[in-house]
């Protein structure tokens, strides 16, 4: 049996790929922060806020592929017996 439209399960997975979004978000500021932090400390003034913006970007796109992936992979194995069914009957010609 389908859910109904606008279900509780349909809302949480929606702020699922919202706090993925605030992650990407946070993971970028937090390094910028800490690159920030250490050239004020060591006077060396953009170089690490730069460098910790880059690392930061590249970081946080890589951690929410990679949850993106898993949730991908989970889905697929999830509905695997409903796509297996279903290229049974388009084999046998059913509709």
């Amino acid at each position: 049996m389908k859910e109904p439209l606008g279900s509780p399960r349909e809302v949480g997975e929606g702020y699922k790929y919202v706090s993925l979004g605030l992650t990407f978000a946070g993971g970028i500021i937090f390094f910028m922060g800490m690159g920030f932090l250490l050239d004020r400390w060591l006077g060396w003034m953009p170089v690490l806020t730069v460098a910790g913006t880059l690392l930061g970007s590249v970081l946080s796109f890589l951690n929410v592929y990679w949850k993106l992936q898993a949730d991908e992979k989970a889905y697929d194995a999830e509905h695997a017996a409903e796509h297996a069914a279903a290229k049974r009957r388009r084999e046998l010609g059913e509709p």
